[in-house]
């Protein structure tokens, strides 16, 4: 990856709709090698794919909740299985698999307590293997963002 594909992707997670033709014009090159650089970033796995940002209060509210989840047995098969259902879930939006205290760190969306109450009792902690979960809830996002410094 040279510096002009490292333009390329600062442009896209800026404004990921940034066309060829702009982008072209930003780099000064034509928009036949634009196209090809992206293709290779794209079939590479550099770009993984393209998203819309949504901001959940402006469609139906919700609140972010970070659960820690502790294992009762931390063996391959039994995070892989985990893993496996937890992806399965629609209301984890992201799982982490750490190191230290606690196996699993998700970031989850959900409407308010009450469905946080229902998320984590009847989905979350009804999962096989689950020993512990210990659930921070956010007041306020501070910094988000999802850019990559390079």
């Amino acid at each position: 990856m040279d510096q002009i594909d490292k333009k390329i992707l600062r442009i896209l997670q800026t404004d990921a709709k940034t066309s060829i033709k702009e982008l072209a014009a930003k780099l000064n090159m034509s928009k036949t090698p634009i196209y090809d650089r992206i293709k290779r970033l794209e079939e590479t796995g550099v770009i993984e794919k393209y998203i819309a940002v949504i901001d959940p209060k402006k469609l139906s509210g919700g609140m972010f909740v970070f659960c820690s989840v502790s294992l009762e047995v931390q063996k391959l098969k039994e995070i892989e299985e985990f893993k496996r259902k937890i992806n399965k879930i629609p209301e984890v939006l992201e799982c982490y698999l750490m190191g230290g205290a606690n196996d699993f760190l998700l970031k989850v969306l959900v409407k308010d307590l009450d469905a946080y109450h229902q998320f984590s009792s009847g989905k979350l902690a009804a999962l096989d293997n689950v020993s512990q979960i210990k659930s921070t809830f956010v007041l306020d996002v501070v910094k988000k963002n999802s850019e990559i410094p390079f």
